[in-house]
């Protein structure tokens, strides 16, 4: 047996992922460690073979999905730092049971998991939170109630000065409204195509309405610019919180956050990309209700550890992952594995006769169940199956 093979604590780390909408050096920007010169949008921390997260001290498996595959078990989560220049593709993700039956299909009918119109990539349902780490971080989430949305379409129907958004209004006012609207956009067309350019005209020079020239300017003519207008416009300051459950359509717009999800890589886009959006299959997934407030509240767990706790998942399964926020000393009971990172600071961590160091930008698995004791201060965050609460 290896002398790792029974190690608390082994040092991870990953190579950010270039997506476009990505800072220059973003990743590096958030931990203090040296860039790459390009686009720096996620940092994955986990099992997802996407890219999972490699050990960096000899230990046994390479990396946490070869740890998975040698000890049986499952990593309920995915940990990232993510860092959005730019607005990232409007989207929802799926219930488990969406994505099992999804990914079956898929497979069942050849189409290959790199294929580009491929929804399914995975079996796994993909909750998510996020967590600011700096303020101004920008969302769009969940549907605005109708009357909202029909109250700003009429505001700029008026400065358009032309009937381009009537269609678009009839859909949003029947007693279906948020879904015929969206399905409205979706489909497309030439009607479609002239309610967006007279949205976007109609909210040149306005601050209320900025946003839309924002997406306009890195998405010209896409509906989505239209269906950001359906969605709650968020902004988040240092430590706020999300929630997005499976069902809910959003979208990052800009701003660094820590974000905690299942371990899953399934996306269903809904606009602003260039990428495939199977709309029946969005549609099929999407919940079409409104949503007042996505924001997800902290709850102190103990001196210098607070706890985002997602509620219960839209299928009714508890939600299999807690984050933990630690800014100083501390001791906290992990119920299993987890992953931990400093973002800001430094700490260390002792449990069972071990200890790892983390400075800023380090990351740490931590293999089993431990009551694990934290000194330091600044920002560490862990993230871990939940606790009894």
């Amino acid at each position: 047996m290896s002398a790792h093979e029974n190690e608390l604590f082994v040092q991870i780390g990953n190579a950010p992922r270039d997506y476009a909408w990505g800072r220059v050096d973003g990743v590096a920007g958030v931990l203090g460690t040296a860039g790459t010169g390009g686009p720096e949008a996620e940092l994955w921390l986990g099992a997802h073979p996407g890219s999972p997260a490699r050990t960096t001290d000899g230990a046994p498996w390479p990396t946490l999905l070869d740890w998975e595959r040698q000890s049986g078990a499952t990593l309920p989560f995915l940990l990232k730092i993510l860092v959005s220049g730019g607005p990232l593709s409007l989207q929802a993700h799926p219930t488990p049971a969406q994505a099992a039956a999804g990914f079956a299909d898929e497979n069942a009918r050849g189409i290959p998991l790199t294929a580009g119109h491929r929804n399914y990539k995975d079996p796994y349902a993909k909750p998510e939170l996020i967590v600011a780490l700096e303020d101004g971080f920008e969302a769009l989430c969940g549907f605005r109630p109708v009357a909202r949305i029909l109250a700003d379409v009429d505001a700029l129907a008026a400065r358009a000065g032309s009937d381009s958004l009537a269609a678009w209004r009839e859909e949003l006012s029947g007693s279906d409204g948020l879904r015929a609207g969206f399905s409205w956009l979706l489909a497309g067309g030439a009607g479609v195509d002239l309610a967006v350019a007279a949205l976007v005209a109609a909210a040149s020079g306005d601050e209320r309405f900025e946003l839309i020239t924002r997406l306009a300017e890195a998405y010209p003519g896409d509906p989505g610019i239209a269906v950001a207008l359906m969605l709650n416009h968020v902004t988040l300051a240092a430590g706020e919180s999300l929630w997005l459950p499976a069902g809910n359509i959003h979208a990052y717009l800009r701003g660094a956050g820590v974000e905690l999800m299942g371990p899953s890589d399934n996306v269903l886009r809904g606009g602003l990309t260039p990428k495939h959006v199977d709309t029946a299959e969005l549609e099929r997934v999407l919940t079409f209700t409104a949503s007042e407030d996505d924001h997800l509240m902290p709850v102190e767990v103990s001196a210098h550890v607070r706890g985002y706790r997602p509620r219960i998942h839209a299928s009714g399964a508890d939600v299999p992952f807690e984050l933990l926020a630690v800014t100083g000393d501390a001791a906290i009971a992990l119920a299993g594995p987890s992953i931990a990172i400093t973002t800001d600071g430094s700490f260390a961590l002792a449990a069972d006769g071990a200890s790892a160091d983390l400075p800023r930008g380090a990351a740490v698995f931590v293999t089993r169940a431990a009551e694990v004791r934290a000194s330091g201060s600044g920002r560490l965050w862990i993230a871990t199956a939940p606790s009894s609460r």
